[in-house]
């Protein structure tokens, strides 16, 4: 069981504090409600920027990560589609490193051209090395364009088109900072061996003062129903033919969600799942396959992807995929089989909650979804799926007007 504390300052911050006496190290962790979805269309990657243009210094911190090294700490950040995460491990009795510099750059980050042509190009470089000159790099891009046609989620994280971080200009990335790097848009957790007194003073001394100006309503363009297939086929300079298949499913916090995670597990988690077992190892039609989900918070997508061995045909793979898919749909899965994922998924989550860090990122995104106290009864909502949800929602996503293809062939 996580324990924590919360508190709502009049700027609107929302502060977690969870206290963890069995390790001397404390997490200052900072979810900001932005992510590539609140972009405009015609200036993608912004939220990708910031994660490293908030690294750049600010008005009484020049630099950001020496000032934490010297406390003995380190510093990350992550960006998706829905939220831009930040975060400080150090150890507890230097914490209040983590809250001068985190309020910092809440408060007056350095915007200048100078920062902002220094982390464009840090950022240009990642787009070109990641997306445009790797393997696959773009198929992320060809995937979601071709699976979303309304919702942003039809650009990734690294933006729609490297023009547009190389052209971003000056006010356009301040006045995106101005309306999402505000107290009001953020959540912070403070987890270790910190007492949540002493956590809630930290907070309203660094933070507490900080204008809160309050995020306008966002109503995201709800993507149509999906109700004819597409297929999409490339051919580029890649080692060997793949193939990439989607479905749209759920929100993360739909029932659909829990359901469609534990099928992905059922298909293609381990050497002991149902892919892996007859597509790798006895039909040798793929040398790798793998089934995910999106995770979106709207609508998202459950993803499979596979590299095809020599001299099987895209036709062959697809078709092998699909049978799988309707063995899902006609039969109930067995208690066994069934529970066996669910031990893993149980497992994983109990190895994962036990790292401090990942508890104070749960405890965040979940108070996002609306209740932070979901970090203790997240695991129910798998151990609640039954074996008849899993045919009827396989029935109900796994139908051809629901899915996006991509043929990604090598071009040789």
């Amino acid at each position: 069981m996580v324990s924590f504390e919360k508190f709502t300052f009049p700027n609107g911050l929302r502060v977690i504090a969870h206290t963890d006496k069995s390790t001397p190290m404390a997490v200052l962790n900072i979810l900001y409600n932005v992510g590539a979805r609140d972009e405009q269309e015609d200036k993608t990657g912004f939220a990708h920027l910031f994660e490293h243009l908030m690294f750049g210094g600010s008005e009484n911190a020049p630099s950001f990560d020496e000032p934490l090294q010297r406390a003995g700490g380190e510093s990350n950040a992550f960006t998706n589609n829905d939220i831009t995460n930040y975060y400080d491990l150090l150890p507890a009795e230097n914490i209040e490193t983590a809250f001068w510099l985190e309020s910092d750059r809440m408060r007056a980050l350095n915007i200048n051209a100078a920062s902002l042509d220094v982390q464009r190009k840090v950022v240009c470089e990642e787009f070109k090395e990641h997306y445009l000159n790797q393997p696959y790099g773009d198929v992320w891009h060809k995937l979601s364009s071709l699976a979303y046609k309304v919702h942003p989620y039809k650009w990734p994280t690294i933006g729609k088109d490297l023009s547009h971080i190389e052209n971003a200009q000056l006010d356009d990335v301040r006045n995106f900072f101005q309306r999402f790097y505000t107290p009001s848009n953020a959540i912070m957790v403070i987890a270790g061996n910190i007492e949540s007194a002493e956590a809630k003073a930290l907070a309203e001394k660094w933070f507490g003062k900080i204008e809160g100006n309050g995020v306008s309503e966002r109503n995201y363009p709800k993507e149509p129903q999906q109700t004819q297939e597409r297929l999409l086929e490339i051919k580029a300079n890649v080692p060997v033919n793949a193939l990439f298949k989607a479905w749209h499913i759920g929100k993360r916090d739909s029932r659909n969600f829990y359901v469609m995670d534990i099928v992905s597990d059922l298909l293609a988690e381990g050497t002991s799942s149902r892919l892996y077992q007859n597509l790798v190892k006895n039909k040798k039609l793929f040398s790798e396959i793998d089934a995910s989900l999106s995770g979106s918070l709207d609508e998202g997508l459950f993803l499979i992807e596979g590299r095809l061995y020599g001299g099987v045909t895209m036709q062959q793979a697809d078709a092998a995929i699909t049978e799988e898919l309707e063995q899902l749909k006609s039969k109930t899965v067995s208690d066994y089989e069934l529970q066996k994922v669910k031990n893993k998924i149980e497992s994983t989550h109990t190895f994962g909650e036990a790292n401090l860090l990942t508890r104070a990122m749960h405890l965040a995104f979940f108070e996002l979804l609306g209740d932070a106290g979901r970090v203790n009864t997240e695991i129910s909502r798998y151990m609640e799926v039954s074996a008849a949800e899993v045919l009827k929602e396989s029935q109900k996503i796994f139908v051809s007007e629901n899915c996006s293809t991509i043929y990604y062939y090598a071009n040789n």
